[in-house]
């Protein structure tokens, strides 16, 4: 079965009827028990009870023994405070069993539930959600602590606290359903509402292409940590050529040798858990293939985020425009809530 989608939308939805919950920040999940048999798939369909078998024990606990439960597998993050760690959660999915044994003690994983879609051999895709939530209420009750059963609120001042604090670490949004709505395997039927943070970052440099005509590909952001350093976040990019043609035009007079510049001796080098993500900021080191050219970090622009990872953007920025009006040395991880990569 394909787990039901959320549809974005920026504004949290209002009115009888809502439904409202945290998104987490995990990997999506079905769980589905047969007896003594447990099996966890991914949104694509990707086997996941190698992976977290704490999680198939803990389901193995529960007194129903056939159910199918939607829900998240989320990794706390170290010294807990309600956040998780989704650099930990990426290294639990590891090829070596033994090291799935020792990464399963080392980042223990929690399930997080939020609907049922079958229970005792019963199929409740046809069954209203306000219902399917009572009957996963009662069959999580006296539940082991590594399954967990999502908070829910009808009440819109709880869902905006919720967003409020989304994109740092815990939640990365609210997820809105009606409390009439069937579950629809595969159908944007819910409302994924995520706020737009935006920051302003240094320009340190840029990449770009000369073929079929020259043009900014993306540009290399910084941020200034509390020693002065300006540490790279992350680029911004998919501009299209008429942007990116703009663009060159306006950082050519900003061009400077690599010599003295705060990058001249890398970026990115403590690597991360996560590696090199499609599309985001990667390493590079004197030695390495230089595909990008230093800027004097003097231009200053506002960019559109989603999640922040150790202090990086976990995808491309969409860049929005220049801030003429900040001086660089303001540009701070101050405004991301979190502080700079170790």
């Amino acid at each position: 079965m394909k787990p039901m989608l959320g549809r974005l939308v920026r504004e949290l939805p209002l009115g009888e009827g809502w439904r409202y919950e945290p998104k987490w920040d995990g990997f999506r999940c079905l769980a589905a028990r047969d007896g003594d048999d447990v099996d966890l798939r991914s949104r694509h369909d990707r086997p996941f009870a190698r992976y977290f078998p704490e999680v198939v024990s803990a389901l193995l606990e529960l007194g129903e023994r056939r159910f199918t439960i939607d829900g998240e597998v989320l990794v706390p993050a170290a010294g807990g405070a309600g956040a998780f760690d989704f650099g930990a959660l990426m290294l639990r999915l590891h090829p070596s069993a033994s090291r799935v044994e020792r990464l399963a003690r080392e980042h223990p994983a929690l399930f997080v539930a939020f609907d049922l879609l079958a229970a005792g051999g019963e199929d409740l895709t046809a069954v209203p959600f306000a219902e399917r939530r009572a009957r996963l209420e009662a069959l999580l009750a006296g539940a082991p602590d590594v399954v967990r059963l999502t908070p829910q609120t009808g009440d819109p001042g709880a869902a905006r606290a919720w967003l409020a604090d989304a994109g740092h670490g815990a939640i990365d949004g609210v997820m809105a359903k009606r409390a009439d709505e069937a579950y629809r395997p595969g159908a944007r039927a819910m409302l994924k509402v995520k706020p737009e943070h935006t920051a302003d970052c240094v320009v340190g440099g840029f990449r770009g292409v000369v073929e079929p005509a020259p043009m900014v590909t993306s540009l290399l952001l910084g941020l200034y940590d509390d020693a002065g350093g300006l540490r790279h976040v992350g680029v911004a990019s998919a501009f299209g050529r008429a942007l990116g043609r703009r663009l060159l035009g306006e950082v050519r007079p900003y061009l400077t040798e690599l010599e003295g510049h705060p990058w001249e001796h890398g970026f990115l080098l403590e690597g991360g858990p996560m590696g090199r993500l499609k599309g985001a900021a990667g390493r590079w080191e004197p030695g390495m293939p230089m595909d990008w050219l230093p800027l004097r970090p003097e231009l200053v622009c506002e960019v559109a985020y989603g999640q922040v990872d150790g202090g990086r953007f976990r995808h491309p920025a969409t860049w929005r425009r220049w801030r003429v009006d900040r001086e660089p040395a303001s540009c701070r991880f101050d405004q991301l809530a979190v502080g700079a990569p170790q």
